[in-house]
């Protein structure tokens, strides 16, 4: 917001007004010019009159301190041209504090991702270590069956068969062991 006070006897006409960022050390050089807003109004003796102006900083500024000017332009009736720096100080741009962003989101997410990973290849190599050990350890038990009929328990099987266990016949082959009877082929055999 600027105020301009017109104490004079003439009547005046507030132009435009525009700003600028410029570097702090170097007044000659613009970083940025914002937009110009045109006003046109006219001011008689005595009155006051309240401008606003608004402008929106880019992101890609860093946060540094940034010279920053607002020039106002007017005229008198008679034509002559003025212009008036109403604001010309430097000015310190600083980032927000937003918490938790987005980038910030996914950069924890990720970290917990690697985390993980990293515990499950621990947790498998340490699994993978102790199995080679324990099985080195202990020797491999093979099972071998019942070699003695005797041996067998045949409490828990149900009487009927039990009683076709008995009836059936005793002779014991292996399966290979076994002729297989062909009913045709060749007579190589």
């Amino acid at each position: 917001m600027v105020g301009f006070a017109n104490k004079g006897a003439k009547d005046y006409v507030v132009d435009s007004m525009d700003a600028s960022f410029r570097y702090a050390q170097d007044f000659s050089f613009h970083l940025q010019n914002f937009t110009a807003i045109a006003y046109n109004r006219l001011i008689k003796p005595k009155q006051e009159v309240t401008l606003a102006y608004q402008f929106f900083v880019s992101e890609a500024y860093s946060a540094r301190p940034y010279g920053f000017t607002v020039n106002l332009f007017y005229r008198d009736v008679d034509g002559n041209q003025y212009l008036n720096a109403v604001f010309n100080e430097t000015l310190s741009i600083v980032e927000l504090d937003e918490g938790l962003d987005g980038e910030t989101f996914f950069l924890y997410v990720f970290l917990a991702a690697v985390v993980v990973l990293v515990a499950v290849a621990a947790q498998q190599f340490f699994v993978s270590f102790s199995k080679k050990h324990i099985s080195s350890a202990k020797a491999s038990k093979t099972e071998t069956g019942t070699s003695n009929p005797n041996d067998v328990d045949y409490d828990w099987l149900p009487e009927e068969t039990l009683n076709s266990l008995n009836k059936s016949p005793k002779v014991r082959q292996s399966p290979r062991q076994r002729r297989v009877k062909r009913g045709t082929g060749s007579a190589d055999d």
